[in-house]
């Protein structure tokens, strides 16, 4: 295995050659990718299943009847058979998990606040149909089908279609059929692709539109979500995975080593080092050197080691945090004595893990959380995915007559100032003869 040679940048190198390429000046999306993607999509439009078929044969290798479209009962029947129980038992846990803090998410929505006569309710109210993305080539992960339909279930999403694509006998991959049947997922579709971005935003002769699109998948997905977003909304941009570690000289450099090699065996997966140490920085290097001559997946780690990874050097800790939230990162775990202190001072980061049992690896899993986040420093404008993402707010209000007599004056002054005097008179005839 050749030598690892990460780059070592110190503070001021890394605010030029790494910060001018994340939000707000990431790169766009390739405009050759976008262009076919949005011809796949215009044919869907127009075609409706013809086109899925057609396109699940071009780009899947699979010639689907069109009956065979969705996944019949007895296909999920099948797909537990081919599963062991230990993975079974792993959904359901990572379900739990994660049905429990959203829980308590959507519980804090709901509350009451009164003041002056007037009384408010909060209030939330679920969308009614979700289109949720499922990759199944080389990246399946069923984990982020729980991540995404859980806390959709939770709150209280009456319908969540699945679209997958299919594997070259037809079939979607047993362990995603599993843990859709798991979530109470309402219907599967063997679609992937950008043709099957297209089928949930504006439908086909099987497939009904969705309200919103959540979901990874590989560029021509990301390209497709971008060009039906004008019609419907989609889930945050996320890209390839990344972590950024931040370790003061008190870090095992042998476990910062496995956290950065654990986000590298992702498909581009980006692995970033900040730390105040040069004794640090360089020991770590030494410990990822050993880590990928043995670990699974040497290949893909080496070479996102490589090319994606950095250490950056910041003569205080000041410093570092200031980098990490110029940076946005998905991921940030902090190896410091001080590090619930140091958290409070992030402002910008999908998830932040504190301590040397908190690996993202976990995270990804069974912490509870949801795994879907921001990348490409869109952490500074959005947060992962919740069950906040599936509910709309609004209010109820109740204003007694001493509570709107309290307002009368400031609110007919700002009405008659906004010139929208039939506001004020509104107000004024319900205390009219007084």
């Amino acid at each position: 295995m050749p030598s690892l040679k990460l780059e070592i940048l110190d503070y001021a190198d890394a605010q030029t050659s790494i910060l001018r390429n994340r939000w707000p000046n990431v790169k766009k999306i390739d405009r050759e990718v976008t262009e076919k993607a949005k011809i796949i999509v215009d044919d869907v439009v127009k075609r409706g299943d013809a086109a899925l078929l057609d396109y699940t044969e071009k780009f899947d290798g699979v010639k689907l009847p069109a009956n065979r479209i969705n996944v019949e009962k007895d296909d999920i029947e099948k797909a537990y058979r081919k599963v062991g129980k230990e993975q079974v038992s792993a959904i359901k846990f990572i379900k739990k998990r994660v049905e429990k803090f959203q829980k308590k998410i959507l519980k804090r929505l709901v509350f009451e606040y009164e003041a002056n006569g007037i009384r408010i309710r909060s209030c939330t109210s679920p969308i009614r149909r979700l289109g949720c993305y499922v990759p199944g080539g080389a990246a399946s992960y069923p984990s982020s089908l729980v991540m995404t339909v859980t806390p959709a279930k939770v709150a209280g999403v009456s319908e969540v279609a699945v679209f997958s694509p299919p594997r070259t006998m037809g079939e979607i991959n047993p362990l995603i059929l599993v843990a859709a049947d798991i979530c109470c997922v309402d219907e599967i579709y063997r679609v992937g692709g950008a043709q099957a971005i297209a089928a949930m935003a504006y439908g086909t002769q099987t497939i009904r539109p969705v309200d919103k699109i959540v979901g990874p998948g590989n560029k021509f997905v990301v390209a497709a979500k971008m060009l039906v977003s004008k019609d419907l909304p989609i889930d945050i941009p996320a890209g390839s995975s990344e972590i950024v570690v931040l370790a003061d000289e008190s870090a095992d450099t042998q476990i910062v080593a496995l956290d950065l090699v654990s986000q590298s065996e992702h498909m581009d997966g980006v692995a970033v080092l900040v730390t105040t140490s040069k004794k640090v920085a360089e020991s770590v290097r030494t410990e990822l050197q050993k880590a990928i001559e043995k670990v699974p997946n040497r290949e893909l780690v080496s070479r996102n080691l490589v090319k994606n990874s950095f250490i950056i050097i910041c003569k205080t800790i000041e410093e570092a945090i200031d980098f990490i939230n110029k940076y946005a990162p998905e991921h940030l775990e902090i190896f410091s004595a001080d590090g619930w202190k140091i958290a409070g001072q992030i402002d910008s980061a999908g998830l932040v893990l504190v301590g040397r049992y908190s690996p993202v690896a976990a995270s990804d899993y069974c912490f509870g959380t949801v795994h879907v986040l921001p990348t490409e420093g869109f952490s500074h404008v959005y947060s992962g995915l919740s069950v906040l993402d599936f509910v709309k707010r609004f209010n109820v209000i109740e204003c007694s007559r001493q509570g709107l007599s309290e307002i009368r004056k400031p609110l007919t002054a700002m009405a008659n100032a906004e010139g929208l005097l039939n506001h004020a008179l509104a107000v004024e005839g319900r205390f009219k003869g007084e």
